[in-house]
């Protein structure tokens, strides 16, 4: 039974999310020959303020405050 996860920054719409999951499931069957009713995926959204990379935040990628600074 394939499980896919997948993290995203909050932001998408309900219908943008429903076509993930469709295409993610169709790759699935697709690629490794999964039986559709046996595919798990799993999306979770996170704030802004909780996606980091290089330690920096997506918020503060688009221009918030970087809260450490005490402004």
């Amino acid at each position: 039974m394939p499980l896919i996860e997948v993290t995203l920054v909050e932001g998408r719409t309900p219908q943008q999310l429903r076509s993930l999951i469709t295409g993610l499931t169709q790759a699935a069957m697709e690629t490794v020959d999964a039986p559709k009713d046996s595919i798990r995926v799993v999306v979770r959204e996170v704030p802004k303020t909780h996606f980091a990379a290089g330690d920096v935040t997506i918020a503060e990628r688009q221009g918030a405050p970087d809260p450490r600074s005490g402004d």
